[in-house]
């Protein structure tokens, strides 16, 4: 518990202390901030295997994606990946929640690294805009969306429907989707304490190739991930 503890107050206080050294980029290059958001990953990286002795392991680097744009597909248990992953791909671009978006200082970020937000189980007008940002942003820039299907972190043994965006995604961008599997709930929790001495575990799966319909795709992709899940945990 103690660790746990030290692990929150150490960890944060980087990521303000990030945060402040970082905040004249806001006013800079976009690529000077998306370097901030590397630095919290590695941050995240060091606090986890120095305070909590967590061992991080990745698996089928051989399958990461190149010379081809494609979008990412995670599973979701922490805020861990949502740091970590920034290490591993380049700068991706996140598509999140609305209210994320709004909260000061931070959200100030998002939106310069050129996040995508969306009100979830709404229909507004930036929701109807939504798919023309993310085609906007493909045909933009080289750097990958990244997309939490299932919604929302959940327990590590939850294994909750896909979100049915993530399909539309796909079927819109008509690129391949690079899927992986992630056990940081099992370290990271959404509540609680953090757990030391143990394991994260981020597998990056084979590509799934465009021209599948949407559905289909969902059903794969979730079969994919779960199963690997299943096999990491």
């Amino acid at each position: 518990m103690l660790r746990s503890i030290l692990f929150s107050i150490v960890f944060f206080l980087g990521i303000f202390f990030i945060s402040i050294i970082f905040l004249p980029a806001l006013l800079l290059p976009q690529n000077i901030v998306l370097k901030g958001g590397k630095l919290m990953g590695h941050w995240a990286s060091f606090c986890l295997q120095t305070i909590l002795s967590v061992k991080i392991k990745i698996l089928g680097k051989e399958n990461i994606i190149n010379n081809e744009k494609f979008f990412i597909v995670s599973s979701h248990q922490s805020m861990f990946e949502t740091f970590y992953l920034q290490t591993i791909f380049n700068a991706p671009v996140f598509i999140l929640k609305k209210e994320l978006i709004l909260i000061p200082i931070f959200g100030w970020y998002l939106k310069k690294i050129g996040s995508i937000s969306i009100k979830r189980n709404k229909v507004t007008k930036d929701n109807l805009g939504f798919f023309e940002d993310i085609s906007k942003m493909k045909n933009e820039t080289q750097r990958p969306l990244i997309i939490f299907p299932q919604g929302t972190r959940v327990k590590p043994d939850e294994r909750p429907p896909f979100k049915k965006g993530a399909g539309r995604i796909y079927e819109e961008l008509r690129i391949s989707c690079q899927p992986i599997a992630i056990n940081s709930g099992y370290v990271w929790p959404k509540r609680g304490f953090k757990k030391s001495n143990k394991e994260i575990i981020i597998s990056i799966l084979p590509k799934i190739v465009s021209g599948m319909d949407k559905n289909e795709f969902i059903k794969n992709l979730e079969e994919k991930i779960y199963t690997e899940l299943n096999n990491i945990n």
